[in-house]
C-alpha cells in the first residue's frame, strides 16, 4: 500500500505543473498510461518535474547502450537496491523493447552470480588486483 494518495488525472488536468509532466510522459512514451510511481510523486510537482527529467535524459536519449539494455542495467540495479517496483516496471520495459525470455533468464542468473560473489569478496575484504585499477587502464 502506498504512503501516499495516487493522483488521477482529473486531480493532474487540475494542477498546471503536473499535467505538463504527465503530458510530457505520454508524448515521450507514445502511450497514454502513466504509471503509479509519477502518480505518487505528483503531490510534490517540482520533484515530480526533476525526476522525471532526470529519468528522461537518461532513458529516452540515444545513447551509446541500446535501450533495451538500459532497462536490463535497471532491472539489475532495482534488484540489488530490492525495488519490486521498479524490477517489475523496467522488465515491462524491456520486454516491450525486445528482451526475450533467454535474455531474462540470463539476466537473473548474471544478477544471482554477481549478488553472491559481492557478497563473499565484501566479507573475505579481497584487495583489488593492481591490473583492475580502472585509472591505470
Amino acid at each position: 500500500m502506498a504512503t501516499v494518495k495516487l493522483m488521477t488525472d482529473a486531480e493532474a488536468d487540475s494542477i498546471p505543473e503536473v499535467k505538463a509532466v504527465f503530458d510530457d510522459i505520454r508524448e515521450t512514451r507514445g502511450s497514454d498510461f502513466i504509471n503509479n510511481v509519477w502518480r505518487a510523486l505528483a503531490y510534490d510537482p517540482q520533484g515530480l518535474k526533476r525526476t522525471w527529467e532526470h529519468l528522461k535524459s537518461v532513458m529516452a536519449v540515444p545513447g551509446a547502450i541500446d535501450p533495451k539494455i538500459r532497462e536490463m542495467i535497471y532491472i539489475a540495479v532495482s534488484a540489488a537496491n530490492g525495488c519490486g517496483y521498479c524490477v517489475h516496471s523496467h522488465t515491462a520495459a524491456a520486454k516491450a523493447k525486445g528482451m526475450s525470455e533467454e535474455e531474462h533468464g540470463e539476466l537473473m542468473q548474471i544478477i544471482a552470480l554477481a549478488g553472491m560473489t559481492n557478497h563473499l569478496v565484501t566479507a573475505l575484504q579481497v584487495p583489488v588486483d593492481p591490473e583492475f585499477d580502472a585509472i591505470d587502464t
